[in-house]
């Protein structure tokens, strides 16, 4: 279900899942545009929808000195370079409500951050914009409760909603996945999104630097679209072990074709 209009999302009659994918953060211009060619050829080859990812700034940081991002005008210009290169839409992340319409002045889908969807104000900012606002569910928070994130968007008049689940919080230092989330976010009229990558975080480190868990994105992926999700999250990279952000968990980018192949194929096999 893709019940949200991107001139520029292709492919959204091929019945397939949409994919947002790229990197954690926007670490440079030939590095994203190098990503994003990457994943425009093997979407346009297997007819899947697809929205380029990246942060233009990480204002979540578990250590001070951790990377946070290039400047913030860079960043989000390498991103409309991106869209326009590409013909593809974009999505990144804001987290204060004065960031709403500056970043909506560069791409075209507004990412609210899990820790930030109770924000009610930083939801308003985002739904005012008319940008598509994809509000990921806190680690905190039951699938149930996100109902009250779309309705805060909705009765700001825009109904271009998405939600995201990125698991739930399991002790300290872990996360686990209750896939009965993704139909009953659903049951709420909007498309719901698996967070493939970020559900297999290892937050809250003695290094102060969160891990993961690559080698199980797979297994997400493929839980997720047995189920019915109506788009996957995958954050990915040529080098994860040397990325600024989020480097645990990412994909490697060299994997993602063959992932998505396999992901076709159930997702022809379950509608």
């Amino acid at each position: 279900m893709i019940n949200f209009s991107l001139d520029k999302l292709k492919h959204t009659a091929s019945g397939n899942f949409f994919l947002m994918a790229g990197p954690c953060a926007i670490e440079g211009e030939e590095i994203a545009l190098r990503i994003a060619e990457k994943i425009v050829n093997i979407t346009d080859k297997l007819e899947i929808p697809f929205i380029f990812k990246g942060s233009y700034r990480k204002a979540n940081r578990s250590k001070g000195g951790s990377f946070t991002g290039i400047g913030d005008e860079k960043a989000l210009k390498i991103l409309e370079k991106v869209g326009k290169t590409f013909n593809v839409p974009t999505v990144t992340d804001i987290h204060e409500s004065a960031e709403a319409a500056m970043a909506a002045a560069y791409v075209d889908v507004l990412q609210i951050p899990a820790f930030l969807c109770r924000q009610t104000d930083l939801l308003i900012a985002a739904a005012l914009t008319g940008k598509v606002v994809n509000v990921k569910k806190g680690q905190f928070l039951s699938a149930g409760s996100m109902k009250f994130a779309v309705e805060k968007i909705v009765e700001s008049g825009n109904n271009r909603v998405v939600l995201t689940d990125r698991g739930n919080t399991f002790g300290y230092q872990d996360l686990i996945v209750d896939y009965r989330g993704l139909p009953e976010m659903q049951g709420f009229g909007v498309p719901v999104v698996m967070d493939c990558t970020h559900s297999l975080q290892q937050p809250n480190q003695s290094s102060g630097v969160t891990g993961g868990k690559p080698e199980l994105i797979e297994t997400i992926a493929k839980a997720a679209i047995a189920v019915g999700a109506d788009g996957l999250f995958i954050e990915t990279h040529p080098d994860p072990a040397n990325a600024k952000s989020d480097g645990a968990n990412m994909l490697q980018l060299d994997l993602l074709e063959d992932l998505l192949v396999k992901l076709v194929r159930i997702r022809k096999a379950v509608i």
